[in-house]
């Protein structure tokens, strides 16, 4: 079994039962006899008892291999042993005396990585992932973009001055027929000027 899911499966066969102050540490560097090493509390002999039968089972349940368990006939100390990993399941005064922890407690692991099984992976796949977050930004534009534009007042001023001259030169062009020559009225300065001349000459013949 691997050392990852061994470890993460002796932890909650502790929990289940309630084990005290529970521990897990790395040996590799210390010894090649096994490479974790594991410690927990027990308030009574029928608790320690209990601890290493939930440990034994969850461990032949999840394949895992047990070689040997220790000292269930007191039930001060129980020692479990899994070949890769050994489990010390004590009571706390046994537990203070010897103090296994200066022996072999140089390099913990955590209880979060040591509980890293597939479970948690499982967990991850299965949650929802987050709606994507729209910014204002992005709500003021589909608001801009939902709603109808309001043509400006000079926009429509302009419009309004366009179609009335359209209009009135269609209406001119109505009014004078093709072909016809439109006479336009000369203007007052023009009038004076022709008749100045036909006026002097008038004058020259009564003298």
């Amino acid at each position: 079994m691997d050392i990852k899911k061994l470890q993460a499966t002796v932890v909650d066969a502790l929990e289940d039962v309630k084990a005290q102050d529970i521990k897990v540490f790395d040996t590799v560097h210390l010894t090649s006899l096994f490479d974790r090493l594991a410690i927990a509390s027990g308030t009574s002999n029928r608790q320690t008892k209990a601890l290493a039968a939930s440990v034994r089972d969850k461990v032949k349940e999840a394949g895992g291999t047990i070689v040997s368990i220790e000292g269930e006939d007191t039930g001060e100390w129980v020692l479990v042993d899994l070949g890769d990993m050994i489990v010390h399941i004590m009571q706390p005064a046994i537990r203070d005396y010897y103090r296994l922890e200066e022996i072999w407690g140089d390099k913990e692991v955590k209880l979060g990585a040591a509980k890293r099984i597939s479970k948690r992976t499982a967990s991850e796949d299965g949650e929802a992932k987050p709606a994507r977050k729209t910014t204002r930004h992005l709500v003021a534009t589909q608001a801009t973009d939902d709603e109808p534009q309001k043509p400006a007042r000079k926009t429509a001023a302009k419009t309004a001055t366009k179609s009335a001259a359209k209009s009135a030169s269609k209406t001119a062009a109505k009014k004078v027929p093709a072909g016809k020559t439109v006479k336009v009225a000369a203007s007052k300065s023009a009038a004076a000027a022709k008749k100045a001349p036909a006026k002097r000459a008038a004058r020259k013949t009564a003298a």
